[in-house]
């Protein structure tokens, strides 16, 4: 082998010869894994525990069902059937992902966190939940779309990560804290004494758009430690554990970020030697 080629061998992104002889940098299979895997048990987490709300029901469901006019008894009803449904793909996805599967959880998601404004929650509520509509849509690009029709339904392997796919992914990614602080021994009456929810509210914005305007690394961690440490709050609360796992995307799309601004800084440094 040649300098090139010994180049290829040793480098931990690996290259791809381009048709104008230059190499552009590809992932090595094994770190294309490790993103595959972060987006695949985030995306499954969010359906599975969404899932198990509607098998077990849940009463804040029921304006979601209203907008369609179907009533409150039928709504009962129709819950562990969405459930079950949710459950199912979200499984599926964990044991062996489908595009077509995949594009209907990027759907679902953004079509469920719509019916929150329609319900007069507020535009807010669409955008915290994008986790669970971004997270399937980043899972996507990272598949690649079908090239078939019988594609979309097959289980054709991941194509290799490069920067463009990369920067799809990068770019398709109001709480009351009464109770999550009683959790860990803040009395009520002292958090009701200082603007703690409005601050804490404040701090996830400002990190919203310093994500959005300069996702480095480090951010993408302290978000990622952030959300997974004020959701594990919830079944402290006495909150269903299906609370924390319903969740997943906001704990994988900081995290994928992470490693994709991470594999990013590795690709660039051997192009400035």
């Amino acid at each position: 082998m040649g300098a090139d080629g010994r180049r290829v061998a040793e480098s931990p992104v690996g290259a791809r010869a381009s048709s104008a002889g230059e190499y552009a940098p590809v992932v090595s299979s094994t770190s294309a894994m490790t993103l595959h895997w972060i987006l695949r048990v985030a995306v499954a987490a969010c359906f599975i525990g969404h899932g198990a709300f509607g098998v077990i029901t849940k009463a804040a469901w029921l304006p979601y069902f209203a907008i369609f006019g179907i009533p409150e008894a039928w709504a009962w009803k129709l819950m562990p059937v969405v459930g079950a449904v949710d459950i199912s793909i979200g499984v599926l996805t964990l044991i062996q992902p489908v595009r077509a599967v995949v594009l209907y959880m990027a759907f679902w998601g953004f079509q469920t966190a719509c019916l929150r404004p329609l319900a007069g929650q507020g535009p807010w509520e669409l955008l915290e939940r994008a986790g669970n509509y971004g997270v399937p849509l980043a899972f996507l690009c990272l598949l690649g779309a079908g090239r078939s029709m019988a594609d979309w339904f097959s289980t054709r392997p991941t194509p290799t990560l490069t920067v463009e796919r990369a920067s799809a992914i990068d770019f398709a990614m109001h709480k009351n804290w009464t109770g999550y602080a009683a959790a860990v021994g803040i009395d009520p009456a002292a958090l009701a004494a200082h603007p703690l929810t409005p601050l804490a509210g404040w701090l996830e914005c400002l990190l919203g758009l310093l994500v959005l305007a300069c996702p480095m690394r480090g951010v993408m961690l302290f978000v990622f430690a952030w959300k997974l440490g004020t959701e594990a709050l919830r079944p402290l609360a006495g909150e269903p554990i299906w609370e924390l796992i319903e969740r997943g995307g906001s704990y994988g799309a900081p995290l994928a970020l992470a490693w994709i601004q991470d594999w990013r800084r590795t690709v660039a440094a051997p192009s400035a030697l």
